[in-house]
């Protein structure tokens, strides 16, 4: 398992503010693009080979990957129009060579540990694993609940919570049984996958206290800066 799908085609428009006319991953963070700080991690965590999949202003990425990582080994998989999350995520499996890929967003940069994610998602023959990371006195995210064996027992919505487990964006799927499910051209992974199927499929997690910066708002794609040095 040695894949990686990054969701790079949101249109990123709380963060227009700051960067109007690029693809919020590739918003410059101290002089490069969010998104190598993203790769350069998976890279370290020895993912060999990645699936971009590209939607708003895709040429900008494109070209910034074509030039920067010709030696990597990637497929870039092309929204004609905006599918939501579980629309990029499901055209992008069909450019998988595996049954089993990872996925992240490329606004996201979550230092998780992949062999740990790995180990659970084959070992409880998980649909879909998430890494969780536990966080305090936050609104932006909901809350993940989970029972003693690490499986979903229930999604929260956000607002004010003094500590909890967020899901952060960072997933390992089975694609075949993924597929099984009949979905529409455009679809969120979170709310019409995850949300709506967790009670009557392996949804299982990996809590991980790793690095984490989503830096889809002003305020944490400063921060990000700062963090990122």
């Amino acid at each position: 398992m040695n894949e990686l799908i990054i969701l790079a085609g949101g249109l990123g428009t709380r963060l227009r503010s700051e960067v109007p006319d690029l693809p919020k991953c590739m918003a410059p963070v101290n002089g490069k693009p969010f998104i190598d700080y993203v790769i350069e991690y998976f890279l370290s965590e020895k993912i060999e080979r990645f699936i971009f999949a590209l939607g708003y202003k895709s040429d900008v990425l494109q070209n910034h990957i074509n030039e920067k990582y010709a030696t990597l080994s990637f497929k870039f998989s092309l929204e004609e129009e905006p599918l939501g999350t579980g629309g990029a995520i499901k055209l992008a499996c069909s450019k998988a060579l595996s049954e089993n890929v990872f996925i992240t967003n490329g606004d996201t940069l979550f230092k998780v540990n992949t062999e740990k994610i790995k180990n659970i998602h084959f070992e409880k023959k998980s649909s879909c694993t998430l890494a969780l990371k536990p966080m305090q006195n936050f609104d932006r995210f909901g809350v993940v609940e989970t029972n003693d064996d690490g499986r979903i027992i229930q999604f929260k919505e956000k607002e004010y919570y003094s500590k909890g487990l967020i899901n952060g964006g960072f997933y390992a799927l089975n694609i075949p049984l993924f597929l099984q499910k009949s979905f529409p051209d455009k679809f969120s992974f979170e709310k019409d996958f995850l949300e709506k199927y967790y009670t009557d499929n392996n949804f299982y997690t990996s809590v991980q206290d790793g690095y984490f910066i989503d830096m889809g708002i002003p305020e944490d794609y400063k921060k990000a800066a700062e963090e990122l040095k």
